[in-house]
């Protein structure tokens, strides 16, 4: 099972050599991958017509392509990873261009994380149809593995037209892994078809086992198997105390996870380095440094 962090991003400062410096301290860990998670917008809570949600505009969430660009040319073995990117706010020919751009600086270590995301006000000022976000998906999802895999491509579907064209250059992975975060029933069915992999929302094996009951059914239905299909969840800090995280991190390692993160965002800390120290003590007791 790979081990990796969540980059505290809500938390971290705008400063580049405090995150410089958390990625490789990190690496020096010996985590495996550091996962961030995005947002373009966000919404005031005081706006016209009210607003709830986990984030609002004052909450920092660097733009992900940037933030691992530069993260690539600091850091020597740390894979990258979304989690998740919300693929249908985006035009699907620059994210495929940008992902491959960054999939060449960083040499093939980057693992993208898609979803459709819950945010409608992000869409409206991106200029993309929040209605019919997860049917899209869908179709960008089959349209970047083309163009990641071949020179030119030519496609018509219902919201992407390219006409003999391509990127320049294609990645280095062809094509780059494509994992689904969610767990509507919908979402599963979509990533046994289309995905590399599944990021699960759920806390525990216990409350992941319906969910991963049915993609395995799912999976089946397409020929397929969890062998070939990697499986995230997320650590929380916050939720227990050492012993009880390396505990359920086991367990997760039990239930086939392939990959697991460690997020020690909302648990109090008020500096980078108190994040360091809590990653330390982790990759301690899992036996990471290398």
């Amino acid at each position: 099972m790979r081990v990796g962090v969540v980059f505290p991003q809500t938390e971290m400062m705008a400063d580049p050599l405090a995150i410089r410096d958390y990625a490789q301290t990190a690496e020096s860990l010996g985590y495996q991958h550091i996962l961030a998670y995005d947002h373009v917008l966000g919404a005031n809570p005081d706006r016209t017509g009210g607003w709830t949600g986990p984030y609002d505009y004052q909450d920092t969430f660097y733009e992900l392509f940037v933030l691992f660009s530069y993260l690539a040319g600091v850091t020597e073995r740390l894979e990258f990873t979304s989690g998740v990117f919300i693929l249908p706010q985006r035009q699907t020919a620059l994210f495929a261009k940008q992902a491959a751009t960054l999939d060449v600086l960083c040499q093939g270590r980057l693992r993208i994380g898609i979803g459709t995301g819950w945010n409608e006000v992000e869409y409206e000022a991106l200029d993309q149809d929040f209605r019919t976000r997860g049917r899209r998906q869908e179709e960008q999802v089959t349209l970047l593995r083309r163009y990641w895999t071949e020179p030119l491509v030519t496609f018509t579907g219902v919201w992407e037209t390219v006409s003999d064209a391509g990127i320049a250059p294609l990645p280095v992975q062809r094509p780059i892994p494509i994992w689904f975060g969610g767990n509507a029933d919908t979402v599963l069915r979509r990533m046994a078809r289309l995905g590399d992999g599944w990021m699960p929302p759920h806390r525990t094996p216990q409350d992941a086992a319906p969910a991963l009951d049915r993609l395995e059914s799912y999976l089946a239905e397409n020929g397929r198997s969890r062998d070939d299909f990697g499986f995230e969840p997320r650590l929380h800090w916050r939720l227990g105390s050492l012993d009880t995280l390396l505990e359920l991190a086991r367990a997760w390692q039990e239930a086939g996870a392939t990959h697991i993160s460690i997020n020690t965002m909302d648990a109090g800390f008020t500096s980078p380095q108190q994040h360091l120290t809590a990653l330390q003590a982790f990759s301690e007791g899992m036996g990471l440094a290398p």
